[in-house]
């Protein structure tokens, strides 16, 4: 698949304004170039950064602008015209020339050539005590009496190496999955939603926005032999889409949700109605420092009986819906 690179020059007063505008067009990922980011980074003052670059040096005395990459299909395409249309919008209410240019750029590039970089890096590997992750081409001799799951993650955020992955699996073992009804929020490749079904769910629901996920969540499914009668796959915005929402349903077992903070904390009232009274939310995607805060919004919501994992930076919240 090819992916449209994208880049907005704007201002430091610009990128509040335009990545709250990208946030509810559906782009939840993208690259902030400030130089005033970087200042208050050298004088202590920004502490929530999810990722720090190696190339943070670069910022300074560069042009504020955010990057982010679409994908050059059908929805890419609706994405980026109603993105222009927003851009267009700015311009013709900002006066005042607060938000700069609001250029965009556009070139096009090749995903990356995961074929090889995954073979070098990807190898198999365990995760807690009873799973064993590989990718479709290594062999594994010895399972060591483990449940095998094979993930090709293509494009897709998911492969269990990566801490908020392996906390949700860890968190998930815990659980008695058997026979339970889950929801995957955010499912990217669908290594969990597959992993509960390995564990003896009985029924997976695995949602996410980009469709190139869940076509690559149901190939995975696929390889793993998972019954697509008991693996049911939905694109899109449960929080901005009510039909969808209805959907989903609800009366699950355990949900699913390894995103971000904001998103989880935006998501607070979903996740707790998806659930079934005495169900259980594990939240992953969350860095230390926003640990308690995400923890004080499902506080909020109802959610009770939390309990945390970690690893380097990053945790997961286990809590459930009162009974």
């Amino acid at each position: 698949m090819r992916f449209s690179e994208l880049c907005i020059s704007t201002t430091s007063a610009g990128i509040e304004v335009l990545t709250g505008v990208l946030g509810e067009l559906g782009v939840t990922g993208f690259a902030v170039n400030d130089p005033l980011e970087f200042e208050r980074f050298l004088n202590g003052e920004q502490t929530r950064w999810d990722y720090v670059e190696e190339t943070l040096l670069e910022l300074k005395g560069a042009a504020p602008s955010i990057t982010f990459y679409l994908p050059e299909n059908g929805q890419g395409e609706r994405q980026l015209a109603e993105i222009e249309q927003a851009l267009e919008s700015l311009r013709r209410s900002d006066t005042q020339g607060l938000f700069g240019p609001l250029s965009l750029r556009k070139s096009s590039v090749d995903e990356e050539d995961w074929a090889n970089s995954w073979k070098e890096y990807f190898k198999p590997f365990r995760v807690g005590d009873r799973l064993y992750i590989k990718p479709s081409w290594e062999e594994l001799a010895d399972p060591e009496g483990r449940i095998v799951l094979e993930i090709d993650p293509a494009s897709s955020f998911g492969t269990g190496t990566h801490h908020t992955t392996k906390l949700c699996l860890l968190q998930l073992e815990r659980l008695k999955v058997e026979e339970a009804r889950v929801l995957d929020m955010g499912c990217g490749s669908g290594i969990l939603g597959i992993a509960a079904m390995l564990l003896g769910a009985d029924s997976v629901t695995a949602v996410d926005i980009d469709e190139n996920s869940v076509k690559t969540a149901g190939e995975n499914a696929q390889k793993n032999k998972i019954d697509p009668a008991r693996f049911h796959l939905l694109c899109g915005d449960v929080t901005g889409n009510t039909a969808l929402a209805e959907q989903v349903g609800g009366g699950y077992t355990i949900v699913l949700a390894n995103i971000v903070a904001d998103v989880i904390v935006g998501m607070r009232k979903e996740l707790y109605g998806f659930l079934s009274p005495g169900g259980t939310l594990i939240a992953s995607g969350i860095i230390k420092e926003r640990a308690n805060e995400v923890r004080k919004a499902l506080e909020a919501q109802g959610f009770v009986g939390f309990r945390c994992n970690e690893e380097e930076e990053w945790v997961a919240l286990c809590c459930t819906r009162p009974a």
